[in-house]
């Protein structure tokens, strides 16, 4: 199911009316049924933890979209345009129907990228990202190579032969989309079997683990990610926030003990979305029932707007 954009979510503190230089996110944001300018981002979310629930993970992710919407909206405002941000609404997964909810998600992404706009989706549970690549793959075409890269603790390469759940995305894809690649970046050595290594061998996937990032500025792990880059056509980034710290981001589904640092994060993102190759961004497993005073949606939000500015400075 659709629901069209609740531009009461957008509100906040307002400092000025006039003053652009003192705008923030809630007075820049439009709905799309109403703005016709060339904007930068089209924003969607996916109302959906079904894929967590078949994965037997802790649920609440489905209130997150309108949850960090909230939170982005006081954030102040740093781009160079008035008209940068677009509200596309939500996807909402009813029923247990998650394979058509994805079906519907790809069909809205593909839409927001014909307006030439970013897509940024807010899930959801991390089987948000499988209708995320369906709207990417539609939209380039059969034949393009899609970079997938993953900022994670975990490889979610799990079986689908029973039912699929936000454990399985990357191996759907790659099992039937030869001209996919796929990067995981964050990988927890405990958190994945080694039968999860092993198949991710086995499909050709090499992988950044959480302990090799601990410098931030390694140049082994930056070119083995512009690597992966330069090889594909288009990039699309998809971040699920299990990756970073339990510290930092609790309310998440598994939090992670020895999980990545928000900065370190922070970094990634934008490198990533620096780059023109990169088409589109997802957030997932942002879980506002496991929150404590709000940090988890607050840095989710952040690092959100971590994209906003990235992608506007393109």
């Amino acid at each position: 199911m659709y629901a069209l954009p609740n531009m009461d979510l957008w509100k906040g503190r307002t400092d000025s009316l006039i003053d652009k230089d003192e705008f923030r996110i809630h007075q820049i944001v439009k709905d799309n049924r109403t703005t016709s300018v060339n904007n930068t981002c089209g924003i969607i979310g996916f109302s959906c933890e079904e894929g967590v629930r078949r994965n037997k993970g802790r649920l609440g992710s489905k209130e997150a979209p309108n949850e960090i919407r909230k939170s982005l909206s006081s954030l102040s405002w740093h781009g160079q345009s008035a008209d940068s941000l677009v509200d596309f609404g939500n996807v909402i997964c009813e029923n247990q129907k998650l394979e058509a909810a994805q079906a519907e998600l790809g069909s809205h992404v593909e839409k927001i990228l014909s307006k030439n706009l970013f897509p940024v989706i807010l899930g959801g549970g991390h089987e948000t990202f499988y209708g995320h690549y369906l709207g990417i793959r539609s939209s380039v075409g059969p034949n393009a190579k899609i970079g997938i890269l993953n900022i994670d603790a975990h490889f979610d390469l799990r079986s689908y032969e029973d039912i699929t759940s936000s454990g399985t995305m990357f191996k759907q894809i790659l099992d039937n989309d030869h001209q996919a690649g796929y990067l995981p970046i964050g990988i927890q050595r405990y958190g994945n079997t080694k039968k999860l290594f092993d198949t991710a061998t086995t499909l050709g996937c090499s992988w950044i683990l959480e302990e090799e990032l601990v410098d931030e500025n390694s140049e082994e792990n930056e070119n083995k990610i512009l690597n992966f880059i330069n090889q594909h056509d288009y990039i699309i980034l998809t971040l699920c926030m299990d990756v970073i710290n339990a510290s930092e981001a609790p309310g998440v589904s598994a939090p992670s003990s020895f999980g990545l640092s928000g900065k370190m994060v922070r970094q990634l993102i934008r490198k990533i979305t620096s780059h023109t190759k990169t088409i589109s961004f997802d957030i997932c497993e942002v879980n506002p029932s496991l929150d404590c005073d709000n940090r988890t949606v607050k840095l989710a939000a952040n690092l959100i707007n971590e994209v906003f500015m990235c992608v506007e400075r393109r």
